[in-house]
Parts: structure tokens; C-alpha cells; sequence
């Protein structure tokens, strides 16, 4: 243990709860504008934290290696506060001010504590600085993965719920398709209708592409792929939605959708599907 982390040490032991208790009103807990209970979450998580500074401290660890072992238990503390902060809302910025607050309690303890001994205070000022702004960093790196992690899982979501698969009849499924259509769309689209077949047991499934903006050589080929997918459980597929506009794209690009039903609108698409499948309409008399 260097004499500059067992000065800290010792300081945590002689002062925590004046230095728990200036912290927290750095950071701003005594604020009128904070509720009970979120003045009850900080006082928590600052102790949390303190208390995992100490056995880190005591074990001799050295703050310029924040990640070797002996930190373990501070990285996971400031880890719990990043993400339960990132999942209420509050930005990094928020939370790295909270942990540096930290500093000035610990620069008043020093100042109390070494009176008179400036080189001792100014090695003491630096391990500080050292632990609690390496202590900050730590928590914006991992609020950023955290908010990372919160995007991916949303952008899962939206594309689960912008490709939903409709049961009109027995038999027959569609996919209406609205938005651009890239590969981790299309892989969505192909794993939730391949599945929605075996539940249900259909044997036709429509796919429109109305709402596709444009029809370009990757789009086709993601088409194309899910139509063999889709024919590969021993169903077919009729693809609906194709204007003037796409069909001539698709001609110049000179892409071929032989033995693929088409169909120019989903009205077209499902009177196809009806007429495939034995049903007649009439109009009431």
C-alpha cells in the first residue's frame, strides 16, 4: 500500500460520515426540489460506492489501474448507478457529476487532516484526483454501452412490430411491408412468417410491399430469399403492391420473378388467394 492510498484509507475510515454527508450535499441532495425517495436513492448509492472504495483502498490497489482486479467491486457499484440511471432517463453528464462530487469532501478531509504538510496534502490531492476522475470515466463508458444496449433492443422491437404477420383466413397469411427493406428487416420478416406458417398451417402467405418506397437490386434479392424460404415449408407466395414505377425498375435491373404471383394491388392479391383457394364472393342482393 503506497502512503498516498493508505493516507485515503485512513481518512475514509476517520471521516465517511461527514465525507457521506458532504458528498451528498454537493451532489445536491439537500435540494428542495428533490423528492424523499430520490434523496433516499442517492444516500444509497453514494454508500455503495464508499463502500466499496474502502477494501479497494486497503488492498494497496492503485487508482492509475482502475481495472485491475482490486477495483472490482467500485466498477460494479458505479456500473449499478450508470445503468439504473440510464434507465430512468438521466444523461451521463448527471451521473459523472454526481461521482465527481465526490472529490471536494475528500479535498476537505485532507485539508483537515494534513494541516501543514503540503507535500503530503499535494500527493494525497492527486490520488483523488486520480480514483475519483478514472471513478467518472468509468461511469459515462458504461452509461454509453448501457444506452447502446437500450437502442438495440428498441430498434428490435420497432422492426418486430413494423413486420407483423396477419392471418385473413384459414390457409392464407400477409405481411404488409411498410419502410425500407434491409437484411436484418428481412430476417425478421422470414423467421416471424416461417413460424406463423407452422403454427397455423397455411399454405399461402401475401406479401405487400405498398408502402416499399423503392425496389432496388438488394430489396429484390431479399424478396426473392424469403419467397424460397417460404416455398421451402411447402407453401406459396403472392407479392402485392407492385406500382408502374417498381415494375419497371425491376425490369431494368433485369430481375427475374418468374414463377413468383404478382399482383398489383392487395385486393388483386387477395381475390387471387380466395379464387386459389375455392372461395367465391358475390354481392348481396
Amino acid at each position: 500500500m503506497t502512503k498516498e492510498t493508505e493516507a485515503l484509507h485512513q481518512l475514509l475510515g476517520r471521516y465517511q460520515d461527514q465525507i457521506l454527508a458532504e458528498w451528498l450535499q454537493e451532489a445536491g441532495a439537500a435540494s428542495t426540489r428533490l423528492t424523499d425517495a430520490t434523496r433516499r436513492a442517492m444516500r444509497g448509492e453514494a454508500e455503495e460506492i464508499l463502500g466499496a472504495v474502502r477494501p479497494a483502498l486497503q488492498s494497496g490497489a492503485d487508482p492509475d489501474n482502475f481495472e485491475a482486479p482490486a477495483w472490482n467491486g467500485v466498477r460494479q457499484a458505479l456500473e449499478g448507478l450508470s445503468r439504473s440511471r440510464a434507465a430512468q432517463g438521466q444523461g451521463a453528464g448527471d451521473t459523472s457529476v454526481f461521482v465527481l462530487a465526490f472529490k471536494r469532501p475528500l479535498f476537505s478531509a485532507i485539508q483537515r487532516d494534513m494541516a501543514g504538510q503540503a507535500e503530503s496534502q499535494m500527493a494525497a490531492v492527486w490520488a483523488i484526483t486520480t480514483m475519483v476522475d478514472r471513478m467518472a470515466q468509468w461511469t459515462v463508458t458504461t452509461y454509453q454501452q448501457t444506452r447502446e444496449e437500450i437502442i438495440k433492443r428498441q430498434q428490435q422491437d420497432l422492426l418486430e412490430l413494423s413486420t407483423p404477420v396477419i392471418k385473413l383466413f384459414d390457409g392464407v397469411l400477409a405481411v404488409p411491408m411498410i419502410g425500407t427493406l434491409d437484411s436484418a428487416r428481412t430476417q425478421v420478416v422470414m423467421e416471424t412468417l416461417l413460424q406463423r406458417i407452422v403454427d397455423t398451417g397455411s399454405t399461402l402467405a401475401i406479401i405487400d410491399i405498398t408502402g416499399v418506397p423503392t425496389v432496388d437490386t438488394l430489396v429484390a434479392q431479399h424478396l426473392l430469399k424469403t419467397v424460397s424460404a417460404i416455398r421451402l415449408m411447402g407453401a406459396e407466395c403472392i407479392i402485392s403492391g407492385i406500382r408502374p414505377q417498381i415494375a419497371q425498375t425491376i425490369v431494368h435491373l433485369g430481375i427475374d420473378l418468374h414463377g413468383i404471383a404478382s399482383k398489383a394491388t392487395l385486393a388483386d392479391a387477395l381475390e387471387l388467394a380466395m379464387a386459389q383457394r375455392g372461395y367465391v364472393v358475390s354481392r348481396a342482393k
